[in-house]
C-alpha cells in the first residue's frame, strides 16, 4: 500500500501543474475570444505566450509524459505485492525529482539543471523497473 502514496504525490504535483496552466491560459482565451482559429495546434499559439506562460506549458507537457511510466510501474509493483523500502524510497524520490523539475522549468528555466534533475529521476524510474525486473530471476 505504501507505494501509492508516492504515486499520489504525483497525482497531486499534475493537479497543482493543472490549476497553474489553466490559470494562465485561461484569461488569454477570453481576451482573443474568438480570435484564436490560428492555434488549432497548441504549438501555434506557444510563441505567442509569455515567457512564464510557455515555461508552464512545457511542464504541462512533460508533467504527463515520463510520468506515465512511474504510473505504471508503480501500479504494477502494486498488484504484484512487491512493494518494499526500496520501492517506496525510489518512487519518492523520483517524485520529489519531478517537484524539482518543475520548480526549476516554471521559474528560471535553467535547462542545466533541469535535465540534470530529469536524468537523476529517469535513473530513479530505471532502477525502480530493474528492482522489480529481478524479481524474474
Amino acid at each position: 500500500m505504501e507505494i501509492l502514496y508516492p504515486m499520489f504525490g504525483m497525482i497531486v504535483l499534475s493537479g497543482i501543474i493543472l490549476a497553474l496552466f489553466a490559470s494562465t491560459r485561461v484569461p488569454g482565451i477570453f481576451k482573443m475570444w474568438g480570435k484564436l482559429q490560428f492555434a488549432k495546434h497548441s504549438v501555434d499559439l506557444h510563441p505567442k505566450l509569455p515567457k512564464r506562460a510557455r515555461y508552464l506549458t512545457d511542464n504541462y507537457n512533460h508533467i504527463f509524459e515520463q510520468p506515465t511510466l512511474f504510473y505504471a510501474t508503480t501500479t504494477y509493483i502494486f498488484l504484484m505485492g512487491h512493494t518494499d523500502t526500496t520501492h517506496v524510497f525510489l518512487a519518492w524520490s523520483y517524485v520529489l525529482s519531478r517537484v524539482i523539475h518543475s520548480i526549476i522549468q516554471i521559474t528560471v528555466n535553467n535547462v542545466s539543471w533541469r535535465a540534470t534533475i530529469f536524468g537523476i529521476g529517469g535513473l530513479l524510474l530505471i532502477l525502480m523497473i530493474i528492482k522489480e525486473a529481478l524479481y524474474f530471476l
